[in-house]
C-alpha cells in the first residue's frame, strides 16, 4: 500500500485513483432499522457537482463521530479521545485519513501518521473510527475517486411535494440513491443519542 492509502499499482489496478477532499456533512438515523448513517460530502473539482457518500456505521461510533462533531467534553476521554492523546503523548501525529476501498458492502480506510522521526506508518481502520480521530486531530479527510465511484450519490433539488421512502439496509440501489438525493441538508445533523 502507498503512504496515501492507495494501493500499489498492479495488474489489472487502476492506477489513477486520486484521493477525493470529504468532510462530514452530518450524521442520520435509518428510520426502519434505527442504524446510523454518517454522510460525507465530497468537494468535487467542479462545484456544481453536488454528491455525498452514506456509510452505515455502528452507534457508539456514531455518538463519537456526533460529540466531536459538537466539540462537546465527554468528560472522561472515550476510546477515540485515548488513542489520539496516546498518539500525542508518543510524539504521532495524524496527518490523513482516507476511505480507500469498498470490498463487499465493506467499507475500508486507512489513517496515515507520522511519527516524532518524521517516518509515515498507516494504520487500517474502520471508516468510522478513522472519521472520529481524524475530528477529534484537526485530520484532512479524503475519498479515493474509486469508492466515489461505487458509493457517491450525486444531490438534486427536491420539488416542492416530492416525497420517497425512508432507506433501509437492504434497499433497491436507484431507491437509495433517490432517498439520498432528497435529503435536506437541514436534518442533517439531526442524530440524538
Amino acid at each position: 500500500m502507498t503512504a496515501d492509502g492507495g494501493r500499489n499499482p498492479g495488474a489489472g489496478e487502476n492506477t489513477v485513483d486520486r484521493k477525493i477532499p470529504a468532510e462530514v456533512h452530518g450524521l442520520m438515523m435509518e428510520p426502519n432499522s434505527n442504524q446510523p448513517i454518517v454522510i460525507l460530502r465530497l468537494q468535487e473539482k467542479d462545484a456544481k457537482e453536488s454528491s455525498v457518500v452514506p456509510i452505515w456505521i455502528g452507534i457508539f461510533e456514531a455518538g463519537a463521530i456526533q460529540l466531536a462533531i459538537e466539540g462537546k467534553d465527554p468528560g472522561r476521554p472515550m476510546t477515540h479521545d485515548l488513542l489520539k492523546n496516546a498518539l500525542d503523548l508518543v510524539g504521532a501525529e495524524v496527518i490523513e485519513v482516507v476511505v480507500r476501498a469498498i470490498e463487499g458492502n465493506t467499507f475500508l480506510a486507512v489513517v496515515e501518521l507520522v511519527e516524532r522521526n518524521g517516518e509515515h506508518r498507516l494504520l487500517d481502520a474502520r471508516p468510522s473510527d478513522a472519521i472520529a480521530l481524524a475530528l477529534r486531530a484537526g485530520a484532512p479527510l479524503f475519498v479515493r475517486q474509486s469508492v466515489a465511484d461505487l458509493a457517491r450519490v450525486r444531490q438534486r433539488v427536491k420539488k416542492k411535494g416530492e416525497a420517497s421512502e425512508a432507506p433501509t439496509a437492504g434497499m433497491d440501489e436507484e431507491k437509495m440513491k433517490e432517498w439520498l438525493e432528497e435529503l435536506d441538508p437541514k436534518t442533517l445533523g439531526k442524530y440524538e443519542m
